[in-house]
């Protein structure tokens, strides 16, 4: 009897261990989720009134920045016969706005200028982003 005692009580040890260790399993996983939960918050919370810092955070990415005189179609054979002092002909005609794209885009229109003996464009009109999406769609 006292062995059945013994290993009734055994049982019973081994049942609360085993339920004691479920529960501290269960309050260890709700309080990660509490702490994942806080996080996620905290991160929209930021995300309403901070575009200043949303800003910054995109202000040191390159991008490459191009001018267009003109664009031409040419066939391989003149192409391959250009020389030293060959011209060119350009669709873009003397005194019309020049076209800068930012990676691609067409963002602006501008005159060229010539500062310390170096090129540079004065910007004449900014392409609104309506109007670089009206431009895509047609």
């Amino acid at each position: 009897m006292a062995d059945e005692n013994e290993a009734q009580s055994t049982a019973e040890d081994d049942w609360g261990a085993a339920i004691a260790e479920q529960a501290e399993a269960e309050a260890a996983a709700q309080k990660k989720q509490q702490e994942a939960a806080s996080v996620f918050k905290d991160l929209a919370a930021g995300t309403k009134g901070e575009t200043h810092n949303d800003i910054d955070f995109i202000l040191d990415i390159p991008v490459q920045l191009t001018v267009e005189l003109g664009r031409t179609k040419i066939a391989i054979k003149n192409l391959l016969q250009l020389a030293q002092g060959s011209v060119v002909e350009l669709d873009g005609m003397a005194g019309e706005p020049m076209d800068v794209l930012v990676n691609g885009c067409l963002i602006a229109q501008g005159e060229v200028v010539v500062v310390n003996d170096k090129f540079g464009i004065r910007l004449t009109d900014i392409i609104t982003p309506s109007e670089r999406i009206r431009k895509l769609n047609k």
